[in-house]
C-alpha cells in the first residue's frame, strides 16, 4: 500500500477543467445537452464523493437526472463494507446492458471502494466488456480525464492503480439537499480493524487544512445551510497529520463560532480517539448537535482485541459515562457486528448487556461478512450462518424494545427542530439528536427551526404538533 499523502496542485486541477471544456464542446457539436445519472451505494462519504461528481459532470454540460434509462452517462458509486453491497451493485451493473441495448452510445462508469479491489477490476474487464471506466476512490480527481478519453478514444479506461492519498480543493459540488450538507474534514484509515477494507481501498488518513473547511462551512452557512454533517472514517484523529497543531475538538469549536443559526453534527467517532476533551467541546457548544455515533461493535474485551478496536469493554463504558454526564440529553447510536468469527453464546451475551447498560437510541446491526484481503477473512468461523441470524434477531428485538421505550418518553415534551421536508401528507423535521418527528404544517416551514411537541412515538419515529414556544 502506498502510504504518501499527495496534494492536487491548482494546475492538475486546471488540467481537470480543461478536459470538462473538451466535453462540453463535444457535446455542443452534438447540438444536444446530455444527460448523466450517479448512482450511490454505502456511507455518507461515498455521498459526498458524488456530490463531487456530479458538480464533475455539470461542469462537463450534462444535465443531472434520477435513472439510468436514456442516460448519456451512467456512474455506480461503489461500497465494499459487505457482501451483500457488492452483489447487489454487480446486480443493478448486469441490469445496464438492457439500458446499454436500447442506448448503445450510453458510457457506463463503476467508482468508489469496489473498484480499489484488484479483485473487482479484474472481473469487470473480464465479465462487463460493457463498462466503459473503472476508477478507484483515488483517481476520482481526475474524472473528466477519464471520461474525455472514453468519448474521444473510445476505448475503456482503467486508473485503479495503488495511488497516493490524495486530497484535492476546488473540484465542484452537486449538493442533493439546500438545508443539509456533507463537508469531509479527512479521508482515509490507520485504524486497520480486522474486519474493514476501507484502509485497504481509501487509503491512511490524511487531513484537510483547517482553513479550507471553515471556508467550505462559511460557505455553506451564507447560503442557509441549516444541518451541517462534518465527515470522515474516524474524524477523532483529524489533524494527526497536520504540521498546524490542531485536533478534531479545536476544529469543531471554530465551526461552532462561525455567525448563524446551523447545528453540526459528525461522522464517525473511533471509541480509541473519543476523550474528555470532544465531550466538554460539544457540551459548551449549542451550535454543536448533543448526538454522538460511537460505534462499539461487540460488547466481549476478547473480541474487540481480535478486531483490533484499540479499547475494552470497560475503556467504551468510561467513555459513554463521562460523555452522559456533562450531556444528560445526548441522543447516542452505535455499531455492532454480530458473528464475528469465533464469537461465543457468552460473548454474544456480553454484547446483549452493553446495549442495555447503555441504552442507545439506535442501532445499525450487521451480520459479520468476510472481506477478502482482511485479517478477519482468514480467521476460523465455526458458528452456523442459521445461529448468527438467531443471535441478529434477538439483538435486533432488544435494541428495538429500547428504541420504543426512549421515545415513549419524549411524548409531553417539547424540541426545537429543523422542518426538512414532506412524507405521506405530513411534514418532517429532525431535533437536535436527529430524531424524526412528523407533524401538519404549512410547507413555507420548510427550511426553518421550529419547537415541536412531540405527542406520539413509535420505535423508529415521533409525532408531533408545532408549539408556540419562541
Amino acid at each position: 500500500m502506498n502510504t504518501k499523502t499527495t496534494v492536487i496542485s491548482e494546475s492538475e486541477l486546471a488540467q481537470q477543467f480543461a478536459f470538462c471544456d473538451k466535453i462540453s464542446a463535444y457535446w455542443r457539436d452534438e447540438n444536444r445537452t446530455p444527460a448523466a445519472y450517479v448512482e450511490t451505494y454505502g456511507c455518507q462519504q461515498n455521498e459526498a464523493d458524488s456530490e463531487k461528481l456530479r458538480g464533475y459532470l455539470t461542469q462537463c454540460g450534462y444535465a443531472i437526472v434520477q435513472e439510468a434509462e436514456g442516460a448519456d452517462v451512467v456512474v455506480m458509486n461503489t461500497c465494499a463494507i459487505r457482501e451483500h453491497a457488492e452483489q447487489r451493485v454487480f446486480g443493478n451493473l448486469g441490469a445496464l446492458t438492457h439500458t446499454k441495448k436500447r442506448h448503445p452510445a450510453q458510457k457506463i462508469f463503476l467508482c468508489g471502494c469496489m473498484a480499489g479491489q484488484q479483485k473487482v477490476s479484474e472481473r469487470i474487464r473480464k465479465s462487463y466488456p460493457y463498462v466503459d471506466g473503472v476508477f478507484s476512490t483515488h483517481h476520482l480527481w481526475q474524472f473528466p480525464e477519464i471520461l474525455w478519453n472514453v468519448l474521444s478514444r473510445k476505448k475503456r479506461q482503467f486508473y485503479v492503480e495503488d495511488e497516493p492519498g490524495s486530497i484535492s480543493e476546488g473540484i465542484p459540488q452537486v449538493r442533493d439537499n439546500t438545508l443539509k450538507a456533507w463537508v469531509s474534514i479527512m479521508y482515509g484509515c490507520n485504524n486497520f480493524c480486522t474486519y474493514c477494507i476501507v484502509p485497504y481501498v481509501r487509503g491512511r488518513e490524511r487531513s484537510r487544512k483547517k482553513e479550507d473547511i471553515l471556508a467550505e462551512c462559511r460557505e455553506l452557512i451564507a447560503k442557509g445551510y441549516k444541518d451541517i454533517t462534518l465527515l470522515g472514517q474516524n474524524v477523532n484523529s483529524y489533524g494527526k497529520d497536520l504540521d498546524e497543531n490542531v485536533d478534531f475538538s479545536d476544529l469543531l469549536a471554530e465551526i461552532a463560532a462561525i455567525e448563524g443559526d446551523f447545528l453540526i453534527r459528525f461522522m464517525t467517532s473511533h471509541p480509541r480517539d473519543a476523550g474528555k476533551k470532544l465531550f466538554d467541546t460539544m457540551a459548551a457548544n449549542p451550535k454543536i448537535a448533543k448526538q454522538l455515533h460511537l460505534p462499539f461493535q461487540s460488547g466481549s474485551s476478547r473480541v474487540l482485541k481480535a478486531m483490533n478496536r484499540h479499547y475494552d469493554r470497560e475503556k467504551y463504558l468510561e467513555s459513554v459515562r463521562y460523555a452522559k454526564s456533562v450531556m444528560p440529553d445526548l441522543v447516542l447510536t452505535s455499531d455492532v457486528i454480530v458473528g464475528f468469527p469465533g464469537e461465543t453464546e457468552e460473548e454474544f451475551e456480553q454484547t446483549i448487556s452493553l446495549i442495555q447498560q447503555v441504552r442507545y437510541d439506535s442501532l445499525f446491526t450487521f451480520i459479520f461478512s468476510p472481506r477478502n484481503g482482511t485479517p478477519a477473512a482468514a480467521m476460523d468461523d465455526p458458528t452456523p450462518k442459521e445461529e448468527k441470524s438467531r443471535r441478529f434477531d434477538r439483538l435486533c428485538a432488544v435494541q428495538n424494545a429500547i428504541s420504543e421505550q426512549i421515545h415513549q418518553e419524549y411524548v409531553g415534551k417539547t424540541f426545537r427542530c429543523l422542518v426538512d421536508g414532506c412524507d405521506k401528507g405530513f411534514l418532517t423535521a429532525r431535533t437536535e439528536g436527529g430524531r424524526l418527528v412528523r407533524f401538519e404544517g404549512n410547507a413555507e416551514l420548510i427550511g426553518s427551526f421550529q419547537y415541536l411537541t412531540v405527542t406520539g412515538s413509535t420505535t423508529w419515529s415521533l409525532t408531533g404538533t408545532l408549539s408556540d414556544k419562541e
